[in-house]
């Protein structure tokens, strides 16, 4: 196993927990200020990783190009954030994660275009089989709450997590771009320092930021972990993006849908259906193909 494939793998462990941890976070907790808070976390991890591994004098000789394109996707990753984080709080975590990590599909086939990567036969069938496990996780509805109201909802939650997955696809490319010749950690904490700006921008414009001391010590806990194990997925993954080729690490850290959804059925007792498994398998098996 090569090591941007172990770390692609901790890449997507970490980033299943976060899912779990900021669902449990954002009751009774605007979406945005959920992720202000959660942001300045990570910025705090990464910049530690930073100085344990000597790298703090580097931060200042990146070149303009590539901070142009950290910059960038630090832009995307808010926008993808805040759709992804508001989705997953007006709706299921088993639904709305696989929404999010469709972006894989958008991410291979940009990386095609764009990064010139080889389309071979295992990446192109292994994204056609997760685009229609997607679809099957998405695509059953339930008859019993069919109530107007509700399929407003289901339609309102569906379209942030599209959005969110598209401006995620969006974040891997630029990644990829700036992070040529520049560190993985310097560059983790360029993108979070941006994100951060942006996040509490939004607050700020919003005025939510009044709502951080209605915040439960509870919210506050797990947001604080759900944002600590959000900068490990990050560190991990931008890692294996260093070293191994965008088409092949996003899928393996996509693979986090899978573990999200086994945790969103144990921990917070979300129901499993004959559409979901069928959904995971096929992504499973996707990921594999991806993989090899």
């Amino acid at each position: 196993m090569t090591m941007s494939i172990l770390l692609a793998l901790l890449a997507a462990f970490f980033a299943s927990i976060t899912a779990i941890l900021a669902k449990i976070g954002i009751e009774q907790v605007d979406s945005n200020l959920a992720t202000a808070v959660r942001t300045v976390v990570v910025l705090i991890m990464a910049f530690l990783m930073v100085v344990i591994t000597g790298q703090t004098d580097s931060i200042m000789t990146v070149s303009t190009h590539a901070l142009i394109f950290l910059v960038l996707s630090g832009i995307t990753t808010g926008l993808s954030w805040l759709f992804f984080f508001r989705a997953l709080q007006i709706g299921d975590v088993s639904k709305v994660v696989p929404i999010d990590k469709s972006s894989v599909v958008l991410t291979i086939l940009l990386s095609f275009i764009v990064l010139k990567e080889p389309a071979t036969a295992f990446v192109v069938t292994g994204g056609i089989i997760i685009s229609i496990g997607t679809f099957v996780l998405i695509g059953k509805r339930d008859k019993n709450k069919a109530k107007r109201k509700r399929i407003k909802t289901t339609k309102s939650y569906i379209f942030l997590a599209i959005l969110s997955a598209i401006f995620a696809a969006l974040t891997n490319i630029l990644a990829k771009i700036g992070i040529e010749d520049v560190d993985s950690n310097v560059a983790t904490f360029i993108r979070t320092v941006v994100i951060i700006l942006f996040a509490w921008g939004i607050v700020l414009f919003q005025g939510t930021f009044k709502q951080l001391g209605a915040i439960s010590k509870k919210s506050f806990t797990f947001l604080i972990l759900s944002g600590a194990a959000t900068g490990l997925s990050w560190l991990c993954y931008f890692g294996a993006l260093a070293l191994g080729k965008v088409s092949v690490v996003n899928p393996i850290d996509k693979f986090s849908v899978v573990l999200t959804m086994i945790l969103s059925f144990i921990i917070l007792k979300e129901k499993p259906t004959k559409s979901t498994i069928m959904g995971a398998a096929l992504i499973t098996v996707g990921t594999a193909l991806l993989i090899f």
